[in-house]
C-alpha cells in the first residue's frame, strides 16, 4: 500500500455512492479525524466536513451506495495474505439495541449477553434491535486489524446462518485463495454445513457439548433384519464413548501452553448421512474450567484434508477472537451503535460508512505512523487507533474527492398552522425460523 494506491482507494469508495455522495464522503473523512467525538453530531465539528450538522442526517435519508460495488472494491484492496500461512475468515453477528426505537421498523428480540441468568436459571434478559452479519479477514494473531468483506442487517425473515450462507457464497468466488472459515457455535446448523460443503472454502466450527455424531455403518451380515444406518456413536458429553479416536497430538499453543488434541475421521449426523466430518477435541489441561473458558471443547471440520495437519488447523480457531476485538473498535472508537437513525435502510448506509473507515485505516497500516498519547506503551504494536489519529493529521495530503457544498440560502421553514404527523409505530417482529428448524438438504 502506497500513498497512490491509498488515493485510487478513496477514489473507487467515493464512486460507490449513488445519491449524496459528497456529504456521505465528507462524513468519512469526520469520522476518521474526530477521534475525540461522543457523539453523531459531533462528527460535524470536524474541519474536513464542508456542511451544517443537520446535513449529516439529511445524507443518511437521501443517501445510496451500490453494496455490490463496494464489497468488490473492498476484495481488490484486500491486504496480500501470506502464502506460508491459511488465508483464515471469520463470520459473526453482532446486536444494535434499539430497545426504545418504537418508530424504527424491522426490530426483532435478541439476547442480552454477559448478563446473568434471571430466575429461574433457564431464562435469558431479552431486548430488541437490528443484529448484523459481518465477514471478515482475520489477522495472523488476535487484534483489531481485521479487514472487512461484507457487512449486512440480519432481517426479520432470515436467520444468521441464511445470511451468513449467502454473503460466503457471494465471496468466496472472487478471493484469491481457498479460505479457512471459522464459525462459532450460534452456527451449528446442519443445514449450513451442507450448503457450505458445496463452496470451495474449508470450515472450521465450535460445537455445543450436547451433540452426537456416528461412525459409517458396519458391513450388513445375511442375517434378517433392516440393515444398521449408522456406526459407532460419539456423544460429545459422554467419555464412554471417546475411547478410541483415529488420531492424537500434543504439543503446545502460540502461547506455550500444553495442548492434547484427538479427532475423528468420517463421522457423520443422522440427518445428512452422506457429509463427511472430521470431529476434533481439544483438551487444555491449564484452562480454568469455566464456561467461558472449558478444559475441553469439540470442533467440527468440513473441508479437504489439510497439508498442515488437523491439529495445526483446529489451533488455528483462535484467531475469531479477533473479531470480537474488530467490532469492539467499531462500536466504541467508530460510534457504530451511537447514531439514532430511524429506518434500517438508513442505519445499513451508516454501518456501511463505519465499514469503509475500518478498512481504509487498516490499509493506511503500512504508510501512516501511529500517533501515541503520552501514557501509551511505544513498543508494543500499534493499535488501529492509534493509526487513526496519524492518518487524520496525514488526510490533506490525501485530498478528497467530494465537490465543496453550494449555498441554497435558508429554508422557508414549516407554514404557520401546520401540525406536524406523529410517525409511525412498529411492533418487535418475531423470527419466523430458527436454526434447528431449517430443513437439511
Amino acid at each position: 500500500m502506497d500513498l497512490s494506491t491509498l488515493q485510487q482507494f478513496r477514489h473507487d469508495i467515493y464512486a460507490c455512492f449513488r445519491r449524496a455522495k459528497d456529504a456521505l464522503f465528507d462524513t468519512i473523512d469526520a469520522l476518521i479525524t474526530e477521534t475525540q467525538a461522543q457523539s453523531f453530531p459531533e462528527l460535524s465539528l470536524s474541519p474536513f466536513f464542508q456542511r451544517q450538522w443537520h446535513s449529516l442526517y439529511e445524507a443518511f435519508q437521501d443517501g445510496k451506495i451500490d453494496d455490490k460495488t463496494l464489497q468488490k472494491i473492498f476484495i481488490k484492496y484486500l491486504p496480500a495474505p501470506s502464502t506460508e500461512k491459511r488465508f483464515v475468515l471469520g463470520i459473526d453477528a453482532t446486536n444494535i439495541e434499539r430497545p426504545f426505537s418504537y418508530t424504527s421498523p424491522d426490530r426483532t428480540a435478541m439476547p442480552m449477553h454477559n448478563i446473568p441468568h434471571a430466575v429461574p436459571s433457564a431464562s435469558t434478559a431479552l431486548t430488541f434491535g437490528w443484529k448484523y452479519s459481518t465477514v471478515t479477514v482475520l489477522p495472523a494473531s488476535p487484534s483489531s486489524w481485521t479487514f472487512i468483506l461484507d457487512q449486512k442487517r440480519i432481517s426479520s425473515d432470515k436467520t444468521d446462518a441464511q445470511l451468513a450462507f449467502e454473503q460466503l457464497k457471494e465471496i468466496v468466488p472472487q478471493l484469491p485463495r481457498r479460505p479457512l472459515v471459522l464459525l462459532d457455535r450460534g452456527y451449528v446448523s446442519v443445514w449450513l454445513w451442507c450448503k457450505l460443503s458445496g463452496l470451495p472454502i474449508d470450515v472450521l466450527g465450535r460445537l455445543k457439548c450436547n451433540q452426537t455424531f456416528y461412525k459409517p455403518a458396519p458391513p450388513h451380515n445375511r442375517k434378517k433384519g433392516q440393515p444398521r444406518k449408522d456406526g459407532a456413536r460419539l456423544k460429545l458429553d459422554d467419555p464412554c464413548t471417546q475411547k478410541s479416536p483415529d488420531g492424537m497430538w500434543e504439543g503446545t499453543d502460540t502461547k506455550g501452553h500444553p495442548v492434547q488434541i484427538l479427532w475423528w475421521n468420517k463421522m457423520h449426523v443422522k440427518d445428512a448421512r452422506w457429509l463427511d466430518l472430521t470431529i476434533i477435541q481439544v483438551i487444555r489441561p491449564q484452562a480454568p474450567d469455566s464456561e467461558r473458558d472449558p478444559r475441553s471443547s469439540w470442533f467440527v471440520y468440513i473441508g479437504q484434508d489439510p497439508q498442515e495437519g488437523i491439529a495445526q488447523v483446529s489451533l488455528l480457531y483462535g484467531l475469531r477472537f479477533g473479531q470480537e476485538h474488530g467490532y469492539r473498535f467499531d462500536k466504541q472508537a467508530l460510534l457504530w451503535t451511537e447514531p439514532r437513525l430511524r429506518t434500517p435502510e438508513q442505519f445499513d448506509l451508516w454501518s456501511q460508512i463505519v465499514a469503509i473507515v475500518h478498512n481504509l485505516v487498516v490499509a493506511a497500516r503500512d504508510l501512516i505512523e501511529g500517533e501515541l498519547r503520552p501514557w501509551e506503551n511505544k513498543q508494543r504494536e500499534q493499535t488501529p487507533q492509534q493509526v487513526r489519529r496519524g492518518l487524520a493529521t496525514f488526510l490533506p495530503e490525501l485530498g478528497t474527492p467530494a465537490r465543496p457544498p453550494k449555498p441554497r440560502g435558508k429554508s422557508k421553514g414549516r407554514s404557520y398552522g401546520t401540525q406536524p404527523r406523529k410517525a409511525k409505530r412498529f411492533p418487535v417482529v418475531r423470527k419466523t425460523a430458527k436454526l434447528h428448524q431449517l430443513v437439511p438438504i
